[in-house]
């Protein structure tokens, strides 16, 4: 009998508990106010809300198909061309999935082998880290240049290598808000042209978008449209994270192998939820769209104004609901330590810079969730001045 036969996988190993997670845990334990995880605890949409009730009376609580339900994908595919500019087929081109993580999981299981390399840009959100390492895949970081996030596209080039299969964008960027130009857009397209690279894009929090920025989805780019996997989905918009409920767009090339791996998976996203999904993308005004921008736009002012006072400088984000902060004045040799060391004095309860970039780098990086009740971001935003 081998001795190590009852062991943890070699990649478990090398893979923790993410630290969000983590802090929000410990939140719990102390009953702090959560901005660590993007939990998005603001209203559901009532149209929202009601078709979900409704769909599980009316008895849509079963399996649907692997790629969801016609109505639904119908809904996204008129979505897409209406606010994304992206011309997709809703018979064979968009899958519905269980959440945008569950996309991009599927995604990579079809399209990547162990042993490539992936490019994507830090600071960088860890699930996606996470799910190519759990996929013998190599992330390749390359770090964005603060102040303003921007990309050395001499960098980017240099990291590319005869293993390289793709880059993934998060635009608007969890963790920092970058909000990628049409320029950068343009430059990446050109690489993933010139070397033959799948594109996957992260577009969840499309529609939070600050100071009149502008949103571009990649696939809308000149050739673009064959190679670039495009995930969205509605937990941020709709205020639904626990619903588990996203979509991509992809070409008909790869959408049939991007839906049996998500189908091996999670079988198919909740059935109710998607019947409440489609009633919201009919529903729902583009003035609805329209206010996420402005109402999310006054909190983030609001949050980097208490972090401006608490003396925890605040890289002002572009988009998503999200901020960087300066925590060089906190206690603690490691961004862990001051982000407990933060918790233990306000009860404000973040995360680690360190949970978005590579080993070494983000020790002095707190991030901060603004995407909560008034009341609540409200007592965070107080606590946090009395820090000065």
């Amino acid at each position: 009998m081998r001795v190590d036969a009852l062991r943890l996988s070699e990649i478990s190993q090398n893979v923790m508990q993410s630290e969000i997670r983590a802090m929000s845990m410990e939140c719990d334990r102390v009953g702090g106010i959560n901005l660590a995880q993007g939990v998005c605890d603001t209203p559901i949409p009532e149209a929202v809300a009601e078709s979900a009730l409704r769909a599980i009376r009316d008895g849509h609580n079963m399996y649907t198909r692997a790629d969801g339900i016609a109505p639904l994908r119908q809904a996204i595919a008129a979505k897409l061309e209406r606010h994304n500019g992206l011309s997709v087929n809703p018979d064979n081109e968009v899958i519905v999935t269980s959440g945008a993580t569950g996309a991009f999981n599927s995604a990579c299981l079809a399209l990547l082998d162990p042993g490539d390399e992936v490019v994507l840009f830090e600071p960088f959100y860890g699930y996606h880290v996470h799910t190519l390492l759990s996929l013998r895949v190599k992330p390749v970081a390359i770090p964005l240049e603060d102040p303003g996030w921007g990309i050395d596209f001499g960098l980017l080039r240099s990291a590319i290598t005869a293993r390289t299969r793709a880059i993934i964008i998060n635009s608007p960027s969890n963790p920092c808000g970058k909000v990628f130009s049409r320029e950068e857009m343009e430059a990446i397209a050109g690489i993933a042209l010139e070397h033959d690279l799948f594109v996957l894009t992260d577009e969840i929090y499309e529609y939070f978008l600050y100071d009149g920025l502008e949103h571009i989805s990649l696939a809308t780019l000149p050739g673009m449209a064959d190679r670039t996997i495009s995930i969205s989905g509605f937990s941020k918009t709709f205020s639904i994270t626990g619903w588990r409920l996203g979509y991509l767009a992809a070409s008909s090339k790869w959408a049939g192998a991007i839906s049996y791996f998500h189908d091996l998976t999670y079988v198919c996203a909740p059935s109710p939820f998607q019947h409440a999904a489609v009633h919201g993308l009919l529903q729902l005004p583009d003035a609805f769209y329209n206010s996420l921008s402005t109402g999310y736009q006054q909190k983030r002012d609001q949050i980097c104004e208490a972090l401006t006072i608490a003396g925890l400088t605040p890289s002002v984000p572009g988009g998503a609901y999200y901020v960087l902060a300066d925590a060089t004045r906190l206690e603690g040799h490691t961004a862990r330590q001051k982000a407990r060391t933060l918790l233990a004095k306000t009860g404000v309860a973040t995360v680690a810079g360190t949970a978005f970039m590579d080993e070494g780098r983000g020790e002095n990086l707190l991030r901060f969730c603004f995407a909560k009740k008034d009341p609540d971001l409200d007592r965070a935003c107080a606590a946090l001045s009395r820090l000065a």
